[in-house]
């Protein structure tokens, strides 16, 4: 059995999309740009609040990103008072974590969104108690893909990388727990789905909640 199971946020264990498109489509309004749909959003989001900016400038028709700074300021604001908004787990999550918890794996959550609105929606969705650790994007830690802060977290739980279970949506989780030496699952449910990911050359992903478990206690999918 695994000691640790880390996880992604956004697309992994809540459905955040509405979210981060209405933040960024209101944000997009302040300074006077147009907005951007949802499946841009969807396409755009995994690196970070900068990245998203940057992309949604420039899919906007900002190209020299002239407005980059105002955007940022404007979507950080924006975004800490909406980042819970009409957000809910994914089918299954909660079971799932809780018999994790049950059966003594260490539970944490590490995301690229900015670590402030990563612990306050992880906070207000799953309560107190039930992570060890959340972690959102701060400043001296390297993003992911960068292994470093996945690793970090695995180590102050007491596991070894082979110990631990890296589990996200994206091509940009595919590379974290890769380069972290974890075992990599990538859940079909989230941002990117299972065509795209099977293209990035997933070799574990999942359906279901209930895979996540059978995989922590030693099954294999």
């Amino acid at each position: 059995m695994y000691k640790a199971c880390i996880f992604d946020l956004d697309g992994t264990l809540t459905d955040t999309l509405d979210s981060l498109a209405y933040s960024v489509n209101e944000t997009m309004k302040e300074i006077g740009l147009p907005g951007i749909t949802e499946e841009q959003c969807r396409m755009f989001v995994g690196n970070g609040a900068k990245v998203l900016i940057e992309k949604t400038l420039r899919a906007c028709g900002d190209e020299s990103l002239e407005h980059f700074e105002e955007a940022m300021s404007a979507y950080l604001r924006i975004f800490d008072e909406n980042c819970t908004y009409h957000v809910v787990p994914y089918r299954g999550v909660q079971s799932l974590l809780e018999n994790l918890k049950k059966r003594g794996i260490r539970l944490a959550v590490l995301s690229n969104k900015p670590d402030r609105q990563a612990v306050h929606v992880v906070s207000a969705i799953f309560g107190e108690g039930l992570f060890d650790q959340v972690h959102g994007q701060r400043e001296g830690v390297p993003r992911k893909p960068d292994p470093a802060a996945v690793l970090q977290i695995a180590s102050e739980l007491g596991a070894a990388p082979e110990e631990t279970i890296y589990v996200g949506d994206s091509e940009v989780d595919l590379a974290t727990g890769t380069a972290a030496g974890m075992k990599t699952v990538l859940v079909s449910w989230g941002f990117r789905g299972r065509e795209a990911l099977t293209r990035d050359g997933a070799e574990c992903i999942v359906d279901s909640a209930e895979e996540i478990l059978n995989i922590a206690e030693g099954g294999c999918v």
